[in-house]
């Protein structure tokens, strides 16, 4: 029995054993398995670091090509810029050199000819002094012969008409018709001249209009003929504003523009702001845009009429009355005779003016459209503002629209004109886009009109250089200009009182 006890702890002891020499053998199993993920990971990683390495190298080389074909492009277009300059300045050389040998010869055929002519001259000076003295002998005996003629027969002629009395009485009836018919035509001539010039003419209040004249038709026929089959504009086109004016306006236009499709009766507008903001040339385009004439006139031209100026009123209206499309009336500087006739002093003259531009605007018309522009509106007086359906300021441009404003002052001054070839002026190698953009940043406080009247600035620079060529330090030296002006003008408004509220 303990034998066996022996044998059966023997035999378990095996199993237990061998249970162990399992175990460890999966050990050893699982440590191989893991042995082997790691080993496939880090392959699988090396792997991925090599193509990452390969295609940064094929990057780096597909780089370094272009790099490489953009130089080789470089060079042949500076050799081939040096090869044109050359040929050139050889063509310039060997036309310069012909003029001058042309016009050395010249020179010589001229001397040689006055030396001929001179030759000539001095061998026949007496046989021409004797041809000048025969033929002014024989003038003299013309004009002597003709004059003793004619006194003949005028006198002959005048005694046969007075001795005939039915002739003298057919004269002096001749005559006095003749004079009856030239007073009748002259002052018909002055009635049909007086309706023309006021149904057809244009007043003389108006400075500026786009509706078509019997006299421009007649002078340009051509002109007149495209400007009545062009299509309607874009109210804005051309136009910078800030967003939120921006889509204030185009509701204006679309507004106007169906007006005058369904014949309604016209909103008057009034647009304040400081000056060189686009009062004057959104009015152009609003009446373009609505398929409307416009015409324009000014403020201060009025006073200066005195008693006249109530009849130029009423002509003016009776005037836009006749548009057959619509008048858009736009009135610049409004302040200048429609001020207050309570508080300021005006004179007789123009108050009566006033009150006939009362009269005549005092309801709505489905003929002409009124567009006051001031830049003091607290001056007008309150009848007008009584007479404005709707009001829109325009404040100076922001960044955003000054940035605007330059790229398309730019482009239409300065890069057209460069890239067209059709004149002299030539644009140097830098950034436009980012030049726009400082120039944007640096022109704070300025109006459109400023912006535009600094790249006229800059193209009158390109033309005066020798070369034509405007270069970034000229575009600097201009803004800089500019900003100083900018500044004198402000300067001066300050010491001339408080600015007026806009």
């Amino acid at each position: 029995m303990q034998e066996q006890t022996l044998q059966l702890e023997h035999q378990a002891k095996l199993k237990e054993y061998e249970a162990a020499v399992e175990q460890l053998k999966g050990e050893q199993v699982r440590v191989q398995a893991e042995e082997r993920r790691k080993t496939l990971s880090e392959e699988t990683r090396q792997h991925q670091a090599r193509a990452q390495y390969q295609d940064k190298l094929s990057r780096q080389r597909y780089e370094d090509q272009l790099k490489q074909q953009q130089l080789l492009n470089e060079e042949n277009l500076r050799k081939q810029e040096e090869s044109v300059q050359k040929q050139e300045a050889l063509r310039r050389a060997t036309v310069e050199r012909e003029m001058e040998l042309r016009h050395k010869n010249e020179m010589l055929r001229v001397e040689a000819e006055a030396r001929a002519r001179a030759k000539a001259e001095r061998d026949n000076a007496d046989i021409t002094r004797e041809q000048i003295r025969l033929k002014a002998a024989e003038q003299r005996q013309t004009i002597l012969e003709s004059i003793r003629v004619a006194g003949t027969v005028f006198g002959e002629g005048f005694q046969a008409f007075v001795t005939d009395w039915d002739k003298v009485t057919a004269t002096v009836a001749g005559l006095t018709l003749l004079a009856v018919g030239i007073y009748s035509a002259k002052n018909a001539t002055s009635a049909i001249g007086r309706y023309v010039e006021t149904r057809l003419g244009k007043p003389s209040l108006v400075r500026e209009t786009s509706r078509i004249t019997v006299l421009e038709l007649l002078r340009h026929p051509v002109q007149v003929s495209r400007r009545l089959l062009s299509k309607p504009q874009d109210a804005l086109e051309g136009v910078v504003l800030s967003p939120s004016l921006e889509a204030r306006v185009r509701d204006i236009a679309i507004a106007t523009r169906n007006t005058r499709k369904n014949r309604s009766v016209y909103r008057n507008i009034l647009m304040y702001g400081p000056p060189g903001t686009g009062k004057t040339l959104f009015a152009k385009k609003l009446a373009l845009h609505s398929g409307m004439d416009y015409a324009i006139m000014t403020g201060g031209d009025v006073a200066p009429m005195g008693r006249d100026g109530v009849t130029a009123m009423h002509k003016v209206f009776d005037w836009a009355n006749t548009s057959r499309r619509g008048l858009l009336l736009f009135v610049d500087e409004a302040d200048a005779f429609l001020r207050k006739r309570a508080t300021e002093k005006i004179s007789e003259d123009l108050r009566a003016t006033l009150n006939a531009f009362l009269h005549r605007t005092g309801q709505h018309s489905s003929k002409f459209m009124l567009v006051l522009a001031t830049n003091q509106p607290e001056q007008l007086d309150w009848a007008i503002n009584d007479r404005i359906g709707e009001m829109v300021g325009f404040d100076l441009p922001r960044r955003e629209a000054r940035e605007r404003l330059v790229r398309l002052y730019f482009d239409k001054y300065v890069l057209k004109p460069a890239t067209e070839g059709k004149q002299r002026l030539k644009l140097a190698q830098f950034d436009y886009g980012k030049k726009c953009s400082e120039i944007a940043q640096l022109t704070e406080g300025m109006s459109g009109r400023e912006i535009s009247q600094l790249a006229v600035a800059w193209q009158a620079m390109a033309y005066a250089s020798e070369d034509g060529v405007l270069t970034e330090a000229m575009m600097d030296a201009r803004v800089q200009d500019a900003i100083q002006q900018h500044k004198q003008k402000m300067q001066w408004l300050k010491a001339e009182g408080p600015a007026p509220s806009q």
